[in-house]
């Protein structure tokens, strides 16, 4: 599943022919950074690759002023296909992201006891930063959220919400190991 094709795609289905800038500009007014892997830096090679494969077609370049000649792409009928059966996909499918924080605790014997409590409470600080940044960019986009674009951010914060008291109960878990430790040392 390519949420950058599925981003492209429907920019151009929602807005029509557009430059590779315009779609990257509608990727940061969505925020699509926050809450999708979908980088606007790779929009550019994403619609070329897409235009290889007759899902956008080019329609004409354009140079207004001093930028440089930008080329302008329309979604194919083949495009709205591909559109709609990534949309169906995303909706249908259920996908956990694999995180790295597991794997690296798979490999941790070689932290104390206190070290490893150490590095996972800094790590839940983070987590509990990056609520509270979310939180605030929430509040600071609600007076322009339309749709369903609430209901994308709430999506968010549950899951950051999980992730934090994931990091609790492993806390717990950990500084209660910790202490019975010291006491059978």
């Amino acid at each position: 599943m390519s949420t950058s094709r599925l981003f492209a795609l429907s920019a151009l289905a929602r807005g029509g022919p557009m430059h590779g800038y315009q779609i990257r500009q509608a990727a940061q007014l969505d925020r699509t950074d926050l809450w999708t892997d979908v980088k606007p830096g790779s929009l550019y090679s994403v619609l070329h690759r897409m235009a290889g494969d007759g899902l956008v077609e080019v329609v004409r370049s354009e140079k207004v002023g001093n930028p440089p000649e930008r080329t302008v792409y329309a979604i194919t009928d083949r495009g709205r296909q591909e559109l709609a059966a990534l949309r169906d996909a995303a909706l249908r499918r259920v996908r956990l992201l694999p995180d790295p924080v597991d794997l690296a605790l798979q490999y941790t014997s070689d932290l104390s006891g206190a070290e490893l409590v150490e590095t996972v409470a800094a790590r839940r600080q983070a987590v509990a930063g990056q609520i509270s940044l979310f939180e605030a960019e929430f509040e600071a986009a609600k007076p322009d959220l339309t749709g369903l674009e609430p209901w994308i951010f709430e999506h968010c914060l549950a899951r950051l919400r999980a992730d934090l008291a994931w990091h609790d109960d492993l806390l717990n878990s950990l500084e209660r190991n910790e202490r019975n430790s010291r006491r059978t040392s």
